[in-house]
This record gives structure tokens, sequence and C-alpha cells, in this order.
């Protein structure tokens, strides 16, 4: 088969090149269910064919949400592409103010609705979205029609429509997590997201027959471009959960996964339970343990080891990091982290116990990588991350009265960049500017370049919408800041104040596990929580983190107050009030800075005394 050039083709070209028995598969209560390559194409074909005897028809927008990653997911995403049909990928963790908003604005006709909740969610949002009648169930259930009832072995009118659709046809809308109001729906077409996986893939070393996992929610563009990937290079993928992760009977050690991708924080969740085993060690072995840590405090990429260097390293290997590798399965050959930056002191140890991470960039707009952390030797390097993509230009609006020497907004130019955002012609207007008769795509980030012999990093040093300006005139960049302070293992969240104030501060939500293990370790113990942050003990502790961090920046972006926040941010909330994250676990900043402000008040209560 041809190289594809529209994202169905990808399965074609794994049943042309490396049909699987273990195409795509999830675990169940009755064990791991898989699809073959051969099982996946027939269901898709036949339940696009299904989709169009529903009277759906080309163009019409199609929802997908589900709590789980699972092979229906991607049958039904597949099935949407093979009838002309736009797949509009939900996170399941929203409001139903945003589920009415995101069917109404998309003129969804239909939507695939997973188990739990969320057929009460849907549909109540169905009634109010004109035009919207068909739910299908990916969860056999009463009210509405399952998946594979709908399917059809006549595929005569489907042969009608697939071959006429082309690489520029829209394929996907995807709606923006939305850090300040209502999301934007990200219009994408087939080459779009073909180019990002023909230029990404060859940069990481996979093979026909490796193992993969995916845990990244599907409805965001990374993980589905990956799914994408590891289709046309012919790796099997278990689908998996966060929670399932872990464990003697987790999938990391049952499956034992050559790659998966992960947002930092998962990794950062790792590292702390890891760290806390070490603070409950005592004797030769907690010394032992901790040294090992403090090995690759200076780890980079390429570094060679040789005397007494390679020496301690066997020695750390040995003691601690092999461990670390049996846990996550004791074959992986490498984890790409993306969402958000991945802090520095994590990409360190884990590739220095022989785990190596890379670092992507991009956004759904861009398909989504601009930009990639190579395997190969020489093309990495830890605190950037990566190259731009062959094919794709990259260039950075250098504003140094704003930002630091080289920082500028990052443009990108290329043929991943979106068609535009659906029905926001303003918001077209406004991310896209024109230089020299070319339309470059203003991503919000701001970044500089790096060199490094004959190559450039890019490297990422905040967003342009977060930046703040204190009542002094000093721009302040949160962001590398609040990455920083989450190094420790002590903090979970924290976002940095400033704007329109005289000096910077910061609100702090400690690393709850952790926290409790330190301070049982010293021997501190209270009531609650409240009682517990207001332990002096506990308070210079985090006063110590704070001032361990303040030297890297200079003088008016240093943290001069912080407030310890007693309940963890949350990307979905019970009580059915604004979750402090998206789905993507970025902070939204509105709705900490109106929730807090009382605190962000008596934190600033005292300007004048600083």
């Amino acid at each position: 088969m041809e190289t594809p050039t529209r994202i169905f083709d990808f399965m074609g070209y794994q049943r042309s090149r490396y049909p699987l028995e273990r195409a795509f598969g999830y675990t169940t209560e009755k064990g791991v269910v898989w699809w073959s390559t051969d099982q996946l194409i027939r269901d898709a074909e036949q339940l696009a064919a299904g989709l169009l005897a529903q009277g759906l028809t080309r163009g019409d927008r199609v929802v997908i949400v589900d709590y789980i990653n699972r092979p229906e997911w991607v049958i039904a995403d597949l099935a949407c592409q093979l009838a002309g049909l736009v797949g509009v990928p939900v996170y399941p963790t929203i409001s139903s103010r945003e589920y009415r908003y995101i069917f109404r604005d998309a003129g969804a006709k239909a939507a695939f609705v997973g188990g739990k909740d969320l057929y009460e969610k849907v549909s109540e949002a169905a009634r109010d979205t004109e035009g919207m009648s068909l739910l299908i169930s990916l969860d056999q259930r009463p009210e509405i029609p399952f998946w594979q009832d709908l399917r059809k072995e006549d595929t005569t009118a489907l042969k009608a429509i697939t071959p006429t659709i082309k690489p520029d046809d829209l394929v996907t809308i995807i709606y923006t997590s939305g850090t300040t109001g209502f999301p934007k729906g990200v219009m994408l077409s087939h080459n779009n997201v073909v180019f990002n996986v023909l230029t990404i893939l060859p940069l990481i070393p996979v093979e026909a027959g490796m193992r993969s996992l995916s845990f990244l929610p599907l409805c965001h563009i990374f993980e589905r471009a990956v799914s994408f990937a590891y289709m046309y290079a012919g790796v099997s993928t278990l689908f998996s959960a966060p929670d399932r992760l872990g464990g003697e009977d987790g999938d990391l050690k049952s499956f034992r996964p050559h790659f998966f991708t992960t947002v930092p924080r998962l990794l950062e969740k790792v590292y702390e339970r890891i760290y806390n085993k070490g603070l409950g060690l005592s004797g030769v072995k907690r010394v032992l343990f901790f040294w090992a840590l403090r090995q690759a405090a200076d780890y980079e990429y390429d570094k060679v080891y040789t005397g007494w260097s390679l020496v301690k390293k066997w020695v750390a290997d040995k003691l601690v990091f092999r461990k670390w590798r049996q846990a996550l399965g004791g074959e992986l050959r490498g984890i790409i982290t993306g969402a958000a930056p991945c802090p520095v002191s994590i990409a360190r140890v884990f590739s220095y116990a022989g785990i190596p991470v890379r670092e992507g960039y991009g956004l759904t707009e861009a398909a989504p990588g601009i930009a990639f952390s190579h395997f190969a030797p020489g093309k990495s390097r830890i605190g950037c991350v990566g190259l731009p993509i062959e094919g794709i230009e990259v260039r950075i609006e250098v504003e140094e009265d704003q930002y630091g020497p080289g920082e500028g907004e990052i443009l990108v130019k290329g043929p991943n960049v979106m068609i535009g955002y659906f029905n926001k012609p303003e918001e077209n207007a406004r991310v896209f500017r024109e230089i020299n008769g070319e339309r470059w795509l203003c991503t919000g980030d701001v970044g500089c370049w790096e060199q490094r012999g004959d190559l450039r990093f890019l490297k990422i040093t905040d967003r342009k919408k977060e930046l703040m300006k204190t009542s002094g005139g000093k721009y302040v960049a949160p962001a590398p800041i609040e990455s920083r302070l989450k190094e420790s293992f002590l903090v979970d969240q924290a976002m940095v104040l400033g704007e329109g104030k005289k000096y910077v501060a910061a609100l702090i939500v400690p690393a709850w596990s952790a926290l409790m293990d330190w301070c049982r370790y010293k021997g501190i113990s209270a009531g609650g929580r409240e009682q517990l942050l207001a332990d002096e003990r506990v308070v210079d502790k985090y006063h110590r983190i704070v001032e361990s961090v303040n030297p890297h920046f200079g003088r008016g972006e240093q943290i001069k107050r912080f407030h310890l926040i007693t309940e963890p941010w949350e990307p979905v909330k019970n009580d059915g009030s604004d979750a402090e994250l998206t789905p993507t676990l970025k902070l939204k900043r509105r709705v900490i800075l109106e929730k807090y402000q009382p605190v962000i008040d008596q934190l600033y209560a005292q300007d004048e005394k600083v």
C-alpha cells in the first residue's frame, strides 16, 4: 500500500504491512479483550455503513465521549472518517454547560456515549441541541442503540463515499480546554494529522511488533495522533488508565510496554511515591537511596560516564534504578511527555535511571506537534522541547522589552497548522498573522532558541497571555517559577501572583501524600489539614522550598509571600463548582483568582511592610 494520505489509510497500511492479532486491546473484568487488524477494519467499515443507514450525511458532526480509552473509541472515530463525517471528541469531565455549548456550536447530529453518568449528561445537552437526535451507546443500555447493533454488512453506500475523501477535507473539530472561557473548536484536516504522524514517527525508535500503553485521553489530539502513529508502525497498543498502571497486577508489569506517552504530572507522582518510600527507609539503606538520587543531579543527554563516575552510576543502578525499570515493566525504551512543560529534574532522574524521557511541544491548533526531542544522539537537550519538526517553520517575534534576551512569541507555519476555528472568524483573525504574504499561527507561547553546535533547540519560557506586570512595571513570567516550585516533592500545584501588585506571591498546593510521610518522619502530627499547615515546622519547610527557588530568578521575580492551600486543585468538581484545572491539568487562572480572592487580598494586605 502507498504512503497514507488520510487518517483511516493507516489501518489499511497496517493490514498490508504488519497485520496484528493484537492491534488494540483493553483490560476488562474478564481479562484483556483484543481487536485484530482485520477485526478493527471490519467493525469500522460496517459501523460507518450503519451510520449512513441512520440518515447521517457527509459533513455531519458526530460527538464521541467516554471515560476510558478502548478500541471501541477508535472504531467509532474511524467509522466517522470512512463515512465522511466529522468527529467531535469531547472530554467526559466537563460541565453540563460546556456540553450544551459544544453541541450547539458544532451543530452536532449524533453522539457515541460511554458508560457511567455520560448518558444522562449527554442526553440532557442533546435535548437542547436542534437536530441532534441520534445517541449511540458504547456500552449496552436499554435507552439507546448499541454500536454493534448498528453495523451493516452491506457497505455499498460507504464505498461510494470513502474514495472521494481528500487529504485536505475536514476530519475533526477538537474543542480546546479553555483556560479563560468557553472552548474554541479547532478544525483539523486529514493532512494536518497525517503530516505530523509521518514526520515525528521516524524520530522514535519503534518497530513493528513492539508494545505501547495508552492512557492519556483519546479526546486530546496528542494521544489520538499517537494512536494513529502506532497503527501506522504496526505497534500493539493496550489501552489503560492511570489507576490501572502500577502494582504487581498493573498493566505496566503485565504488558511490559516499550513506549508510552504521558503528561509530566504522572511522572512527578511516580517520583513522589518513590521518594516517599525512600523517606521510610532507615540506616544505610536510606543513605544509599538518597545518594543514588543525587547522582542524577548533573545528568545530561548523551553524557559519557567513565572512571569513578561510571562506577557510581553502576552502583546506583544496582541499588535503586534497576528496581524502577522493573516496576515500569522492565522493557521501556522511552517515555514521551507533552501537554505541559516537563520539569528538568524529572527528565534527568528518569533518563539517568535508564528510562529515556523525551519532550515534545505542540498545541491542538498544530495537530499537535511543532518540536520534538529526538532519541538520536546529539538531538535532544534537557530543558528544551526539541528541534522543530522537519517541514515546519518556527520563528520567534523577539520582544525584549517584555521578555528576556532573545525571547518572544512563537509563530508556526506548515502543513500541520489547523484550517481555523469553527464559527469563529474574529478568533481566526486574531490567531493568524500575515508576514510577507504568508499565514503564520500565533501560538501564544513565549520562547527562545538555545544554540548547540549547528543546531537550534526551542525552549518555552512562558505563555504570552499569562505574563504578569507588577505595579513597578516589571514583567514576570509565572510558568518557569511554578515549574521550579513543583520540582519539590512536597509541591503538587502552584500559582504565581503579582499582576498589578508590588511584589510576587504564590498559592501552593502541597503534595499531601508526600507531606504526610514527611511529617511522620519528623514526628509532626495535627488534627487536620488546616492545623497541619499552620504548624510552624511545616511553614518553615515550605519557606525553605521557596527560598531555594528564588535565586534562580531576578529580584523582581522572587516570591515574597505564599499561602498553603488545604484542598487539591482538580480538573472536575463533584459539587458542580468550577474546576481549577483544565482536563489537560493546566491552571484555570481566572477560576483560581476568583476562588481565592480573600486569601490573595490578605497576602497583599501589608504591601507597605514588604
